[in-house]
């Protein structure tokens, strides 16, 4: 605690108070929103200000937004998994994760999960492109369909042009929601449950520690577990 309490009172002299890092985003409401005010969002921002900076998001397909933090045209991406700087090595991670996802089906039909991604195997399954751990785990064996949007997504599994989506738990609940797919169902158990993390390009590698430092406060001094209750266990 004295080491975190340590690194917090040096974060003043690393940075500016008007200093603004541009964070893309791939995930959708309520982890990340238009507005700005998804469960994520409000995680960055607070942690940021925490440590002297503002933040601004901006929304890029899984695969662009990726390439553009590794090549320096962006700062950050919010949330993927963990060692993506071995396929990008300008990316720095975090290491204080920022939450965990659920990775899931969505369907139709029914599917027996026991056994993990096989159960995938010689099935019609889409996922978004980009999202590199569906990329390595989903079988070769399956019929995939990659898009770039999560509503090109749904909107295949709704007019029976796949079987099965794969998509994250809380995100594809409120899609389903919020466009009354009333045949479309979340199928247990998860795939996967992954850490996730901040990536930084390489030029704010000085603010990595700093970053998980602030993260961790949040957790300590309560602040994450209520914008938990306030925006994802809300009614």
């Amino acid at each position: 605690m004295k080491a975190l309490i340590m690194i917090l009172s040096m974060i003043p002299l690393l940075c500016s108070a008007e200093a603004l890092l541009v964070f893309n985003t791939t995930g959708k409401s309520p982890l990340n929103t238009k507005n700005g005010d998804g469960f994520m969002d409000k995680v960055t921002e607070i942690a940021l200000s925490r440590i002297g900076y503002k933040l601004q998001l901006v929304k890029l397909p899984a695969e662009r937004g990726l390439v553009n933090v590794n090549q320096g045209l962006d700062d950050a991406e919010m949330s993927r998994i963990a060692g993506l700087n071995k396929i990008y090595p300008n990316l720095k991670q975090v290491p204080e994760k920022i939450m965990d996802w659920k990775f899931v089906v969505f369907s139709k039909k029914n599917i027996d999960l026991k056994d993990g991604w096989s159960a995938l195997s010689g099935k019609n399954v889409a996922f978004i492109n980009g999202w590199k751990i569906l990329e390595k785990n989903v079988p070769d064996s399956a019929n995939i369909n990659k898009v770039k949007t999560d509503n090109q997504l749904f909107l295949l599994l709704e007019k029976d042009r796949t079987d099965f989506v794969i998509y994250e738990k809380w995100s594809g609940l409120e899609i389903i929601k919020n466009n009354n797919y009333k045949d479309i169902r979340l199928i247990e158990p998860p795939l996967a449950v992954k850490d996730m993390f901040i990536y930084l390009n390489k030029k704010h590698d000085h603010l990595v520690e700093p970053l998980s430092a602030s993260l961790k406060s949040m957790k300590a001094d309560g602040s994450y577990q209520q914008l938990e209750q306030n925006i994802l266990y809300r009614k």
